[in-house]
């Protein structure tokens, strides 16, 4: 059975919450860690930022990603970083790195590590792996590089289309405990930016 990696949009690293993660004072426990030399893990730290949606992703491409014998089944995206395993550890220092740079304008810092990774990937695992995005394809931030590198291998859940976050996380985390994998579509040529489809039903 061929490769399946996923690839997971990075949590925002500018609301309350990183505040919270910043404040050198704070005492509860994941910001104590980030003080440390050891830090946190990735997914821990994205986790707390993004609550629902980030959870979704990692928890739903920890079941259903097929890693390599040398690629993890599952790459976080990151700013200046490239694209790492969620158990690698940041501390606060890294996290502000992280913090510094702003995507939206296209930054080399951010694309290149990128781009790196993504053909590192690519030549790892062969033309029959696919590579699923698990992040908003509405922008061209994540998907002009990861285009570029995986063509139409880049999938990515065609649910996804005209949903929020939350939606999104909420659909994953379903998903995930059904054991039931979602339907992907190629993310060239995908429609972007679709109607929003009805809230999902609260689940009793």
């Amino acid at each position: 059975m061929p490769a399946r990696i996923f690839l997971l949009s990075p949590a925002r690293l500018d609301g309350a919450r990183a505040r919270l993660l910043f404040n050198p004072d704070a005492t509860f426990p994941l910001a104590r860690a980030l003080g440390t030399r050891d830090g946190a893990s990735l997914a821990e730290v994205f986790s707390f930022l993004s609550g629902l949606y980030f959870r979704g992703k990692h928890a739903y491409a920890q079941m259903f990603g097929r890693p390599t014998s040398s690629v993890h089944a599952v790459h976080i995206i990151t700013t200046s970083r490239g694209l790492l395993p969620p158990h690698t550890r940041v501390t606060r220092r890294e996290l502000a790195a992280f913090a510094a740079i702003d995507l939206s304008v296209g930054d080399h810092r951010f694309r290149m590590p990128l781009l790196r990774d993504a053909e590192r990937i690519r030549a790892e695992v062969g033309d029959a792996a696919e590579v699923v995005l698990l992040g908003s394809i509405a922008t061209g931030k994540y998907v002009d590089p990861l285009l570029t590198v995986f063509g139409d291998r880049l999938v990515f859940p065609e649910t996804f289309v005209g949903r929020g976050d939350m939606s999104r996380g909420g659909i994953l985390l379903r998903s995930t405990r059904a054991e039931r994998e979602l339907a992907y579509v190629p993310v060239a040529g995908a429609v972007r930016h679709g109607r929003r489809p009805p809230k999902l039903v609260r689940e009793r």
